[in-house]
């Protein structure tokens, strides 16, 4: 039986969850299995248009449940009230971690930093900001909020979105292949997400969008994030995104380290040379950050670095011997 995640978080890969050959099996052929998710992709598609990509914990709690079902959906009542038993300490986290990030500016009085990220940018962008050179090259010169879309930007604008749902997408597929291989993905989900917040706490920081608005920046920095998704039908979503969240938790780019700690991820468990084409993901994410005026360079090597730092400190808690290895080898005689 599946333990909870709590606990398995905090503990050695023997105390992960155990995957039975039961566990394994699905009773859902795929004569069954295939028009479900069909149907699962439509109800999906439907729901974007009409309500809006899942951005919270909530959401997609719903959705991926509702996805856990259509891949299985000839199993037994009880095989699909293991979801929310294995998920809800990792969807209370998330909730927690959602709220607080939202009040990070208020949990502690921290001055909102300004001047730090554009030194930073101006000394990698010899003088100039990088977003205003992407912003220059890839918008138009002056560019603004209603300069029409190029192709490229349908692609960034998706990119950026696959934040939302990326990560916890691949728990899912995690969560249905090898129940042991989930536990320790979502560790690394859940620490990056909560050292992220440490940092909003303790440093909160501006955007370029915002620092631009209120004249630290000496010209326009519109803010382009959802540019390229009116031609779909779907250009006002970033605006209520907008409206959620805090404006000044931008260091680190939680967008571009978990996209980096999906490719680092993915690297470490995959074989062969093509793995190493996952990095253009964060690459990507990190162009459209930057071209959205989202995030600052610094605040992108931030995430980077932060990711590589949850994928080495998770890796390492992992390894660790247990307490009871430790008991057992002080125990025995020299």
């Amino acid at each position: 039986m599946a333990r909870p995640l709590a606990p398995a978080i905090a503990g050695t890969r023997e105390e992960l969850l155990v995957t039975t050959s039961a566990d394994r099996e699905r009773s859902t052929p795929w004569s069954w299995r295939g028009p479900a998710l069909a149907v699962f992709a439509i109800a999906f598609a439907a729901g974007v248009v009409l309500i809006g990509v899942p951005t919270d914990p909530f959401q997609l709690f719903f959705w991926l449940w509702l996805a856990t079902i259509a891949y299985d959906v000839k199993a037994p009542l009880r095989s699909h009230l293991r979801f929310p038993r294995d998920w809800w300490p990792a969807f209370a986290l998330l909730v927690l971690y959602l709220y607080s990030r939202g009040l990070s500016d208020e949990i502690v009085s921290m001055p909102i930093h300004w001047t730090m990220p554009i030194r930073f940018d101006e000394w990698i962008g010899g003088g100039e900001l990088p977003t205003a050179r992407l912003q220059d090259a890839l918008c138009a010169s002056p560019c603004s909020a209603s300069s029409p879309p190029r192709w490229y930007d349908e692609v960034f604008t998706t990119v950026y979105f696959t934040h939302f749902v990326a990560g916890l997408t691949l728990a899912v597929v995690l969560w249905l292949r090898d129940r042991v291989t989930w536990l320790p993905w979502m560790r690394r989900y859940i620490v990056i997400n909560f050292a992220a917040l440490v940092v909003y706490v303790l440093y909160p920081m501006a955007p370029p969008w915002l620092a631009s608005k209120e004249g630290y920046v000496g010209r326009p920095l519109p803010r382009l994030t959802g540019r390229g998704w009116d031609d779909l039908g779907l250009g006002g979503f970033h605006v209520a995104l907008a409206k959620v969240g805090n404006p000044v938790a931008a260091m680190p780019s939680l967008h571009a380290g978990l996209a980096m700690l999906i490719a680092l991820y993915g690297i470490t468990r995959l074989r062969g040379a093509w793995r190493w084409l996952l990095l253009v993901y964060p690459l990507l994410m990190a162009t459209a950050l930057v071209y959205y005026a989202e995030h600052y360079v610094v605040d992108i090597l931030a995430g980077w670095t932060l990711a590589a730092a949850v994928m080495i400190g998770c890796r390492w808690w992992e390894r660790r011997p247990s307490a009871e290895a430790r008991a057992g080898t002080a125990g025995r005689p020299a």
